[in-house]
């Protein structure tokens, strides 16, 4: 044993299963040339551009770890802005895929992303309560406004005027003077959070929602040109201290706080809109001709409004003038022929009126949408449950309704997907979900089969790879023909969930699990299918084995003589199958075992736990040979590669880990996953991870040929924690943040911390 043990790295190779994560927005994209097919939306740390038209994916912008947050496009349609959940800005080319552009300013996630008119600046916020204004030409930062007591909702740059406009969950509203860098307005008619902020007609009106069901809507007036004129006195000078007092409402206070510097505009209230939705307003959006408002709250129904023109306005009042003076007429006294005097109100209802609503299958995350020159809207939507639906809309005709127009559903699961497995033959992986199974070509991930189901908790491929199992919530298994896609059989397995199936080594049945403390034992049969000529696969109980607690997990050792059973009382029991005999239990781990595996000789078995501990047994004598803690959080999934005593581990801590069971040491961790992971398959050859997780991404990871050597990858490690500490530390990121111009050094790095060092030592 001269020699230390080499392993082989695995790495990640796809993220498939998701169409779009909730967490950033969906937005239109301009790509060759075509307005209206193409949408952005964020996956996990990556963006997915869909056609609508087919439902492809067509190109992905390859994010590095975080999160995306948020996404905007150039006015050009060239480029796209992505805001990371770390803070961090990318700006991608969508000719080339390309982000060569990046932004390091904020210290928490970006929530705002806006343009200004042009495309040569762009204005962030984030949750850091920051607005930073970005020269995109340069690539560079212009300057970082404070002001917010809590994370932007919004930041819109003002079309003539070098002004900009902020909202956020503070309640406020704040106008900053670009040229001054300063606060010169803050307006405080709100009593709860601003979640969404749209400027209309020219930049003359602010519409702001909120957590209530008022749309607010606001007049602006600029005041520079007025002001000019009325008086002379000098004005006052503008270098005033950047933190304009924020004047807190009281009771009944005014709806903005009057400072001098309403020489620049003034806000009024101008009315309300009353939404139908109860709740807040989760997006607020108005397209670029500036005629569609739309908004929506946390449920599936989109409200959309057009906002009239000056002249619709005006024969809108012109009919209503109408009506009112036949009306007087009628009740004034008959002698009269003089005119009589009558006035009508212009209320907001009259300049903005509603359209109708669009009812998507089901909760709305984001939307976007453009008003076409010949009139049509056409919608899109990201929702809640991995579906992105397409509408269309004539805003103009007498009794507007939607239209869907295309969904993207194929490429992934509504739920969470529970269960992973692989064929034999390592090309096909089934994901199984609460609505639908799902068979997936390894080699390109398209989806080749989907076939609504039960509740899935646990599958397998039957030997010969022609049909597959699946265990279910309810305590039935349902097997399917893959050729057909067709349901064949749904047995009545347990009264309760069927946790755990594991196929006999053998081939010729399998033993199953569930909550109703019985482990059972089936057969593969051919049965005479009344529809055909041909024989049917089938499955008959053959043996029940009885117990005092719930059966979370089962599993065969390889010669067939033993079996594992998971109890729930944190106890495994191994029992001999062909008299059913108890022959040992392993008891050691504090909370249930969840998963466990038994190695390809039969020497190990391996034990996952919610108390977060792997625990390593010898299957001779039931002696626990280490106990590892293995994650933060329960272990979820546990399963040996073939032919080894290496094993991976998946974890509710958003990892994936892979150990020795021989040396008790951890090889890797495979980083990826966004939230907990539910299950893991390794394929028969051992080349192939896959993991689900509710992120609602699957992802595949691929053994190299490339050797890890453990003492570089803990030094690796050891960098890469420190990286993270050093980057955390305050960077100036605009001009006269600190002394000194060479601000734009981005993010600390190990290789600037150790040349620094080396100069020191110098």
């Amino acid at each position: 044993m001269g020699l230390t043990k080499q392993y082989l790295r695995y790495v990640a190779s796809a993220v498939f299963g998701l169409i779009g994560s909730q967490k950033g927005n969906i937005v239109f994209v301009t790509l060759r040339g075509e307005k209206g097919r193409y949408v952005a939306v964020p996956a996990c740390e990556h963006v997915f551009i869909w056609d609508l038209r087919k439902g492809e994916k067509i190109l992905i912008l390859q994010g590095l770890k975080q999160e995306v947050t948020c996404l905007c496009p150039s006015p050009d349609g060239l480029h796209l802005a992505v805001g990371y959940e770390d803070g961090s800005i990318r700006i991608f080319s969508l000719l080339s895929g390309e982000g060569n552009v990046t932004f390091n300013g904020h210290k928490a996630a970006i929530t705002s992303l806006k343009y200004d008119q042009l495309g040569g600046r762009l204005a962030s916020g984030s949750k850091d309560t920051d607005a930073i204004v970005w020269d995109v030409i340069n690539e560079s930062g212009l300057y970082r406004l404070k002001g917010h007591k809590d994370a932007i909702t919004q930041a819109l740059f003002l079309r003539e005027k070098n002004l900009l406009v902020t909202s956020g969950k503070d309640t406020m509203v704040k106008w900053w003077d670009l040229d001054t860098q300063h606060c010169f307005k803050t307006m405080v008619g709100h009593r709860t959070e601003v979640w969404g902020l749209v400027l209309v007609s020219e930049d003359k009106r602010l519409i702001t929602g909120a957590s209530d069901s008022e749309l607010r809507a606001w007049d602006i007036a600029y005041l520079q040109e007025v002001a000019d004129l009325e008086e002379p006195e000098p004005k006052k000078s503008k270098g005033t201290s950047p933190e304009i007092q924020d004047t807190q409402p009281e009771d009944g206070a005014l709806e903005t706080d009057e400072t001098p510097e309403d020489r620049i505009l003034t806000c009024r209230k101008a009315g309300s809109i009353m939404r139908e939705g109860k709740d807040r307003v989760v997006n607020l959006a108005v397209d670029r001709t500036g005629r569609i408002l739309a908004c929506h709250g946390t449920d599936s129904v989109l409200e959309v409004f057009c906002i009239l023109s000056k002249a619709e306005v005006q024969k809108k009042m012109d009919k209503k003038m109408k009506k009112a003076r036949k009306k007087a007429k009628l009740n004034s006294s008959k002698g009269e022929e003089e005119d009589i005097e009558v006035s009508v109100e212009m209320t907001l209802q009259d300049e903005i009126q509603r359209v109708t609503n669009i009812k998507t299958s089901a909760k709305i995350k984001s939307f976007d949408f453009i008003h076409s020159p010949q009139g049509e809207l056409k919608a899109v939507f990201l929702l809640q449950n991995n579906l992105v639906e397409s509408y269309s809309l004539q805003p103009s005709a007498p009794a507007p309704q939607p239209v869907r127009t295309s969904r993207i559903t194929i490429g992934g699961h509504r739920s969470d997907v529970r269960t992973l497995s692989f064929s034999s033959d390592n090309i096909a992986v089934l994901s199984a979900a609460a609505e639908s199974v799902k068979i997936w070509n390894r080699a390109t991930l398209q989806c080749i089969r989907t076939m609504i189901c039960e509740y899935a908790l646990c599958s397998f491929f039957v030997p010969g790879d022609r049909q597959v199992v699946i265990g279910t919530k309810t305590g039935k298994l349902q097997l399917y023909d893959l050729a057909s896609g067709n349901l064949l059989e749904t047995i009545d397995a347990h009264d309760g969930a069927l946790w755990s199936l594991s196929l006999s080594p053998d081939q010729r049945g399998f033993v199953t699990g569930g909550a109703d403390k019985s482990v059972k034992f089936w057969d593969f049969e051919l049965v005479k299918d009344e529809n055909s000529t041909q024989k049917r696969l089938s499955v008959k109980q053959t043996r029940t084995l009885q117990l005092d607690e719930d059966v979370l997990c089962v599993r065969y050792s390889p010669n067939q003589k033993l079996l594992a059973v998971s109890l729930l009382d944190c106890t495994v029991k191994i029992f001999y199958v062909d008299t059913l005999k108890f022959f040992l239990s392993l008891y050691g781990h504090k909370l249930p075992v969840i998963c466990m595996d038994i190695s390809y000789d039969g020497a190990l078995i391996a034990t996952g736990s919610a108390d977060r501990n792997v625990k390593i047994w010898g299957l001779d004598f039931g002696d626990c040979h280490k106990s590892l803690f293995a994650h933060d959080d329960s272990v979820m999934y546990l399963q040996f590669v073939p032919k080894s005593h290496l094993f991976f581990t998946a974890g509710k801590d958003h990892k994936i880990k892979q150990w020795d069971a021989d040396k008790f040491e951890h090889i890797q961790t495979l980083e990826g996953h966004h939230q907990e992971i539910w299950c893991l398959a390794v394929s028969p050859s051992g080349d192939y991870v896959v993991s689900s997780s509710h992120d609602k991404s699957l992802r595949l990871w691929e053994r190299t040929r490339e050797p890890l050597i453990l003492e570089e990858e803990r030094e690796m490690q050891r960098e890469a924690e420190y990286e993270e500490s050093v980057a955390k530390e305050d960077q100036p990121v605009v001009p006269g943040e600190t002394q000194g111009d060479n601000y734009f050094t981005g993010k600390k790095t190990i290789e600037t911390v150790k040349a620094a060092e080396r100069i020191m030592e110098a």
